[in-house]
């Protein structure tokens, strides 16, 4: 943790929702005058798409069927927490690009499902902000959690978050419910082992609950609204947050534990505002005062 030089963590399993609470960051940090470094938590895999295909099948042939995108043999969490400690330290780090999709291969000049050249980051900045899958990890001899200032963890109960990455990955991808429920059982020691442990890290956990059925997440047509869902938000540490403005200022809401405030799923843009301006803006304000 670094007053001169702070990282806000958003931490969510595939599918949890991170990439939207991301562009509400990105949202904070330009009406606020924040310049921010942003990071993906994608360009931390081991392998690009290609070498993940054989890495799995590989695994496979070898009696290993949970090797997955959420374990530590598939991510470079060393170099993650070496970036972290490196920006803590001096605002310095060494990053690179996945590359998701043609439009980003046109912009990074690389193509789809490959990573960019690793480089270093721009120069100054107020404050390093990641967007990924292990911002909060403490396993296999390393503690990124410690060096965060601010962790976010964005939490959908798991049928949700289940529904939510079946219908982007057969939509975006073209994968059938088959290919994505293999994916997922897949994925569940390391879930559990890895993604699971982080929200006892995080210092804010916005878990969606929806309220309409989603028994069987396999054959669900649609993905809930915001406003067939609530969200509960926790706050490891309660100290300094003002309740009673959250519940005046968001139409709806109740508090349902001491260090927890439950809202319409549709107002989660608006608490999102009123709960992290703040938190950004006294680690911007810490780090002008401290330089």
């Amino acid at each position: 943790m670094s007053i001169r030089h702070p990282i806000i963590s958003v931490t969510g399993s595939s599918g949890a929702g991170t990439t939207s609470v991301r562009q509400i960051f990105e949202q904070v940090f330009r009406r606020e005058g924040v310049n921010a470094i942003c990071i993906d938590g994608d360009a931390y895999h081991r392998y690009d798409r290609a070498q993940m295909k054989q890495a799995i099948a590989q695994a496979d042939k070898d009696g290993d069927h949970h090797f997955s995108h959420f374990g530590p043999e598939s991510n470079l969490f060393g170099e993650l927490q070496e970036l972290f400690r490196r920006y803590g330290d001096d605002g310095t780090g060494r990053t690179r690009h996945y590359v998701h999709d043609a439009a980003e291969a046109e912009h990074y000049g690389c193509p789809p499902g490959t990573f960019t050249p690793w480089e270093d980051l721009p120069g100054p900045s107020d404050l390093l902000f990641y967007e990924g899958l292990h911002g909060a990890v403490v396993a296999d001899g390393c503690d990124i959690a410690g060096h965060a200032d601010l962790k976010i963890g964005v939490v959908p109960v798991i049928n949700l978050e289940w529904i939510q990455k079946i219908h982007r990955d057969r939509t975006s991808r073209g994968y059938s419910t088959e290919d994505v429920m293999t994916t997922i059982l897949r994925r569940m020691p390391d879930y559990v082992r890895y993604i699971c442990p982080q929200f006892t890290q995080t210092d804010i956990n916005f878990q969606r609950v929806p309220t309409v059925d989603t028994s069987n997440p396999f054959i669900a047509r649609w993905i809930p609204t915001p406003d067939e869902s609530i969200v509960v938000i926790r706050f490891r540490n309660p100290r300094g947050i003002d309740f009673p403005y959250l519940l005046s200022m968001i139409a709806g809401s109740f508090m349902s534990r001491a260090n927890s405030i439950v809202i319409p799923g549709g107002k989660l843009d608006l608490a999102m505002q009123l709960i992290l301006t703040p938190l950004i803006l006294q680690l911007v304000d810490r780090k002008r005062r401290a330089g």
